[in-house]
C-alpha cells in the first residue's frame, strides 16, 4: 500500500511540473514575441497598433479568454493586411464598372459556345482563306476544260526589203564587124555588160492561224481529270478548315470556363483566409494564439491574392483569345456564358471508328491526292504517244499597210487559205520521259503510304480521345467526393480552432485541400468537355455545342 501510494504522489508531482513547464514555455514565447524590435518587423507594428489594451511594446493584455460576443465582435473589427487593401482601391481595377475584382463587366448580348463557333465559321479569316482555295481550283479546272478546244491566233507583220538587181546587157563592137568582113576574121562582134540597179517593197501580212490538239497521249484528259480532283481535294479542305476553327474556339471557350471557375475558387480562398487571419488576429491580440499563426494566416492569404490575380489575368487572355478567333475587337469584354458541366457521351468505341473513317474530311483529301498523283503518271508518260493536231490558216498580204496593193510589181500574193493535219514523235531524249514516269509513279507509292498512316493516325486519335472522355467522367466523380469532404474537413478545422483544441497550421492544411478540390474538379471538368470537343472533330462531326444529337 505504501509504494502504491508513493508511486501514486511521485505521478502527481511530475505531472504538475509538466503543465507548470508548459505554461511557462508558453508565456515565454509570448514574452518573446514582444520583446521583437517594432523597427524592424512591419507587421509588428501593425500589430502592436492594433492590440486593444495591449502594452506600448505590443505583448498581450491578458492571458483570459473574454465572453463570446466579445471575440466576435473584435474578429469582425480586425483590419485586413495593406496588400489586401491595396488591390481593393487600385485605380486599375476600379476605373472599370466590374463584376467582381479586377474584372471589367461584359459587355452585349449573351453569346454561348455555339454561337462564338458559328460567329468563328462566319467571320474567322481561315474561313476566307479555304473558300479562295476552292474558287481557284474551280477556275484550274475550267482552265483545263478549256484545253480541249482549238486554239486561234491572230498575226500582223511589216517586212521591208531593200535589195539590188544585177543585169547583163549585150553590146555590139562595129570595128570588130568591119575587120570580119574586109578579111573574113572571126573576130568577137558583141560583148556583155552589168549594171546594178537597186529597188525596195514593202510587204504588210495577217495571218489567222487554228490549231485543234487531236491526240496529245492522254495528257489533256489526265489533266482534266487531276484539276477536278484538286476542286474536289478543296471542297474538302473546307470542311477540315471548319473542324479545325470549331475544335480552336471551343477549346478556348472551355479554357475561358475554367478560368473563370478559377477565379471563383480563388475568391472562396481568399475569403476562407480572411476570415482565418481575422480570427488569428482577434486570438493573439488577447493571448490565446502566438503570432506564428498571424503570421502564417498573413502568408497563405497573400499567396491566395496572388494566385487570384494569375486568374483574373487569365481570363481577360482567354477573352481576348477568343475575340480574336471571333474576328472581334480585342479590348471588347464579349459576354460569354457557359459551364462546366458533365454532357453524357453515348457513342461506343467502334461506332466512332466508323464514323471517323467515312466522315474525316483529311481521309478524303488524301484519297484525292492518290488519284491526283496516279494522273500526274500518265501525264509524265504523254511523251510516248505521237501527238497529232489539225490546222488551218488563212493569210492576206500587200505593200499598204491596209493590205492594199499599190501597184502590181513583185511577187505578192494577196490571198492564200491552208488546211492539214500533222502528227509528231519524240524519238529520243536520253531516257528524260522515262525517268520521268519512274519519278511519278515512286510518288503515288508515298501518297499511297501516307494515306495509310493518316488511317492509323485517324485510329489512335479517336482511340485516344474516347479514352480521355472516360479518364475525365471517373476524375470528376472521384473530385466531387474529395470536394465535399475537405469542405467538411475544413469547417471542423475552424470548428476545432475556435475551441482552442485545433492549430492554425490544421486550418490552414484544410483550406488548402479543400482549393486543391474545387481545382481538381475544374480541371476535371474542363478535360471532360476538352475530350469531348476533340473526339468531335475527330470524328470528322461539327457539334457546335457538344450536346450529342
Amino acid at each position: 500500500m505504501i509504494a502504491c501510494f508513493k508511486q501514486r504522489l511521485f505521478l502527481t508531482v511530475f505531472a504538475s511540473l509538466f503543465v507548470a513547464g508548459l505554461f511557462a514555455g508558453q508565456a515565454q514565447a509570448q514574452a518573446q514575441d514582444a520583446a521583437t524590435p517594432s523597427a524592424k518587423d512591419r507587421v509588428a507594428n501593425r500589430y502592436s497598433a492594433n492590440a486593444k489594451g495591449g502594452s506600448p511594446n505590443g505583448s498581450p493584455a491578458g492571458a483570459s479568454a473574454p465572453a463570446g460576443d466579445g471575440i466576435e465582435a473584435k474578429i469582425e473589427k480586425i483590419p485586413l493586411p495593406e496588400f489586401v487593401k491595396d488591390r481593393q482601391t487600385d485605380p486599375a481595377v476600379t476605373q472599370h464598372t466590374t463584376t467582381g475584382a479586377g474584372l471589367p463587366a461584359a459587355e452585349g448580348n449573351p453569346i454561348d459556345m455555339q454561337q462564338s463557333a458559328q460567329r468563328g465559321l462566319d467571320a474567322n479569316p481561315q474561313m476566307q482563306s479555304a473558300r479562295a482555295i476552292l474558287s481557284g481550283a474551280e477556275q484550274q479546272r475550267r482552265q483545263a476544260m478549256a484545253n480541249f478546244g482549238a486554239v486561234g491566233t491572230v498575226s500582223y507583220t511589216f517586212q521591208r526589203t531593200d535589195a539590188q538587181v544585177i543585169t547583163q546587157n549585150s553590146v555590139t563592137i562595129p570595128s570588130n564587124q568591119l575587120i570580119n568582113s574586109m578579111t573574113g576574121s572571126s573576130l568577137a562582134t558583141s560583148t556583155y555588160s552589168s549594171s546594178r540597179i537597186g529597188y525596195w517593197k514593202n510587204l504588210y501580212q495577217l495571218q489567222l492561224t487554228a490549231t485543234q490538239p487531236l491526240f496529245t497521249g492522254f495528257k489533256l484528259l489526265s489533266s482534266y481529270q487531276k484539276a477536278e480532283l484538286s476542286r474536289e481535294q478543296a471542297e474538302a479542305n473546307i470542311k477540315y478548315t471548319e473542324l479545325s476553327l470549331i475544335k480552336a474556339v471551343q477549346q478556348a471557350f472551355l479554357t475561358l470556363l475554367q478560368a473563370r471557375s478559377n477565379v471563383q475558387s480563388n475568391k472562396d480562398s481568399v475569403a476562407r483566409l480572411e476570415s482565418q487571419y481575422k480570427v488569428a488576429q482577434a486570438y493573439y491580440d488577447v493571448g490565446l494564439k502566438p503570432r506564428l499563426d498571424v503570421l502564417q494566416a498573413e502568408s497563405d492569404l497573400a499567396q491566395a491574392e496572388q494566385n487570384l490575380l494569375k486568374a483574373e489575368n487569365d481570363v481577360l487572355v482567354q477573352t481576348a483569345q477568343l475575340n480574336s478567333l471571333l474576328n472581334l475587337p480585342l479590348n471588347q469584354q464579349t459576354n460569354y456564358v457557359g459551364e462546366l458541366t458533365y454532357i453524357p457521351f453515348p457513342m461506343s468505341i467502334e461506332e466512332c471508328l466508323d464514323t471517323a473513317y467515312k466522315l474525316r474530311p483529311d481521309l478524303y483529301m488524301g484519297v484525292k491526292t492518290v488519284q491526283m498523283a496516279e494522273r500526274d503518271v500518265k501525264i509524265a508518260a504523254s511523251t510516248f504517244y505521237p501527238q497529232v493536231q489539225a490546222q488551218a490558216s488563212y493569210t492576206k498580204q500587200g505593200n499598204q499597210p491596209d493590205l492594199g496593193l499599190k501597184d502590181s510589181s513583185g511577187a505578192t500574193t494577196p490571198d492564200s487559205a491552208s488546211i492539214g493535219i500533222g502528227a509528231s514523235l519524240q524519238a529520243w531524249d536520253w531516257g528524260s520521259t522515262y525517268f520521268g514516269v519512274q519519278s511519278a509513279r515512286e510518288n503515288v507509292k508515298k501518297v499511297q503510304a501516307d494515306l495509310a498512316k493518316l488511317r492509323l493516325d485517324v485510329g489512335y486519335q479517336v482511340k485516344t480521345f474516347y479514352l480521355n472522355i472516360q479518364d475525365a467522367a471517373k476524375r470528376i466523380s472521384v473530385a466531387r467526393t474529395a470536394l465535399e469532404a475537405s469542405r467538411e474537413g475544413y469547417r471542423m478545422a475552424v470548428a476545432r480552432y475556435q475551441a482552442q483544441v485545433g492549430t492554425s497550421t490544421d486550418v490552414l492544411d484544410a483550406q488548402a485541400r479543400v482549393s486543391s478540390a474545387e481545382f481538381n474538379l475544374t480541371q476535371a471538368l474542363t478535360d471532360y468537355q476538352s475530350a469531348l470537343a476533340d473526339i468531335y472533330v475527330a470524328m470528322g462531326v461539327k457539334n457546335l455545342s457538344l450536346v450529342s444529337n
